[in-house]
């Protein structure tokens, strides 16, 4: 089985790319004002279905979208694009740790150019207080950063095996 080296290093390259955000999530990515617009549309359409949704709508927009062009490609049988995309879908799910972990201490500067504590509103500080969670904070985020993490992980492996089986018939991926 000989790899398609385009797709193995190119699935390598970007793959470490997202482990170093797995990493250090904080540190950002070239995908976070993506991600913001995404987020704030959540909030639009979500808004349908009351207050509470139309606030948890940013985040769980912000994954949907990504998770939409996986499941895309991967109805297009465009495993390795899926594969490549789902990349996204777990530094998503990391952008959206950063968000949750700050509920308490609120000291990330938001769309607003203002803090939480600043009277900026905080997304996830009302979410976890609406939901009694706000003293487990560091649960619910840990195990955002698990799965966004383990997205990656699985994601990156995925690539990267698909690199070496054989493109299918009419293929023209890569």
């Amino acid at each position: 089985m000989r790899p398609n080296y385009l797709k193995l290093i190119f699935a390598v390259l970007i793959s470490a790319y997202f482990l170093w955000i797995a990493y250090d999530p904080m540190q950002g990515s070239f995908l976070d004002n993506v991600d913001l617009a995404i987020h704030e549309f959540g909030h639009l359409l979500f808004r349908l279905f009351g207050e509470f949704m139309m606030i948890a709508g940013g985040s769980i927009f912000q994954v949907i979208m990504p998770l939409a062009f996986v499941g895309y490609f991967f109805w297009q049988k465009s495993y390795y694009s899926a594969a490549i995309v789902c990349l996204w879908v777990g530094q998503s799910i990391l952008n959206v740790w950063v968000y949750a972990s700050d509920a308490v201490v609120m000291q990330l500067v938001l769309t607003s150019g203002f803090t939480g504590t600043e009277g900026s509103f905080h997304d996830w500080n009302y979410l976890l207080t609406e939901t009694g969670l706000l003293g487990s904070t560091k649960k619910v985020a840990g195990v955002l950063r698990f799965v966004g993490t383990a997205t990656i992980a699985v994601a990156a492996a995925w690539s990267v095996y698909l690199s070496f089986l054989p493109a299918p018939e009419g293929d023209d991926e890569l």
